[in-house]
């Protein structure tokens, strides 16, 4: 897949068009649109895949609703994923970006990052949650090794950077989820139950567990009051 740092906001202000409102995504639509970028499925897939639900839906002759949720996009958003994988193993071609980002904006988005992680770090001990501590003083210390990495080594690999990134969120999602109560964690359950209901037939087995996951991560993260570590937050 492509280095799209760009990923969410282009799909949210194409769900905007395509709805007509300025309403805002959800945070399930988000955990969504985190699945299907952790998927490999290209920008172009999910952005003519919406236009076509969207174009579906609008020529229905009985609308007594409106679309509220991205999740009424993920059939079409699938198939024209496919036809992208399709076309590319037929010969198509795909054009490597330039580099997204500055030097200066990457280390300020490390060290945002490690101080943050920093913090509830300190707040966990005083807690006495001494093993998140040290999870958490574990990821701020990956965070500041990599920033103190040379610029030419960091630059030269946005997508090695992210991978890394990406690897130290999954370790401290699930350090987070050791941590918290089997409360919270059944209220966040809840919540993803409840948003996900009507739009279940729309979506596989493994399409719903990776939403669950990438749902209880957001969650997590902001219980716990820490960023999201990946270049596609910048």
């Amino acid at each position: 897949m492509e280095n799209y740092f760009n990923y969410f906001t282009e799909i949210e202000e194409r769900y905007q068009q395509c709805r007509g409102t300025k309403t805002l995504l959800s945070p399930l639509d988000w955990a969504l649109i985190e699945a299907w970028k952790d998927s490999g499925i290209p920008l172009e897939a999910v952005l003519a895949g919406m236009v076509r639900a969207f174009e579906k839906f609008k020529a229905r002759q009985r609308k007594y609703r409106m679309v509220n949720a991205l999740a009424y996009c993920t059939q079409e958003v699938l198939r024209a994923a496919e036809e992208a994988r399709g076309g590319e193993a037929q010969g198509g071609t795909r054009k490597d970006s330039p580099p997204p980002f500055a030097l200066e904006e990457i280390l300020r988005f490390l060290n945002r990052n490690a101080e943050a992680v920093e913090i509830a770090s300190r707040k966990a001990r005083e807690q006495g949650q001494q093993v998140l501590a040290d999870d958490l003083a574990s990821a701020a210390t990956s965070l500041r090794e990599t920033a103190s990495q040379e610029p030419a080594k960091l630059l030269a690999n946005l997508e090695e950077l992210e991978i890394r990134l990406t690897a130290v969120e999954e370790k401290l999602t699930a350090s987070l989820t050791r941590a918290s109560s089997v409360e919270l964690l059944a209220e966040i359950q809840g919540e993803v139950e409840r948003g996900l209901g009507p739009y279940r037939r729309k979506m596989s087995g493994p399409q719903i567990e990776s939403l669950q996951r990438q749902f209880l991560k957001r969650r997590l993260l902001e219980h716990y009051q820490l960023p999201r570590l990946s270049l596609f937050y910048m």
